[in-house]
């Protein structure tokens, strides 16, 4: 690992660790022996890799997906975010802390942010796109629902 001026240190990735998060990706509650049985590597060594991937920051936590239409309920849409000179930081800050801002990116183009919301009905969906837009750096924004996935 190389030490990083942020606050978790810097972690050049091998094969294998792309391969271990790959399959945490597909299945991030399996246990570490199958992990271990799948790379063709010690259960220790699978456990080692996990601290050192949560250490560094890479991973997060562990999670679990949910099939699409279990959430029949929720309105899902996705938000385009342009952003006011170099406040992009102080925004991502603010709106990570929104629980119904499901994923957050960066991009090119017109728009600087590109955010998926999900709420479970259209006044929780109004009372986001609000708390959004009067985030201070927050310059125009364009929201789209997701009517149905093809």
């Amino acid at each position: 690992m190389i030490k990083n001026k942020n606050e978790f240190p810097k972690y050049m990735y091998d094969p294998l660790d792309r391969e271990l998060i790959a399959l945490l990706r597909n299945d991030g509650r399996a246990p570490l022996s199958k992990l271990a049985d799948i790379l063709n590597v010690s259960r220790g060594t699978v456990q080692n890799r996990l601290d050192r991937l949560l250490d560094s920051g890479t991973l997060h936590g562990f999670t679990v997906r949910v099939r699409k239409d279990y959430e029949h309920d929720s309105i899902r849409a996705l938000m385009m975010v342009e952003v006011v000179g170099k406040s992009t930081t102080q925004v991502i800050k603010k709106l990570r802390g929104m629980p119904e801002l499901k994923t957050l990116h960066t991009t090119n183009g017109a728009w600087d942010l590109v955010a998926e919301i999900q709420t479970t009905s259209l006044s929780d969906f109004d009372r986001v796109l609000r708390e959004v837009r009067i985030i201070d750096g927050i310059l125009n924004s364009e929201t789209s629902i997701l009517l149905s996935s093809v």
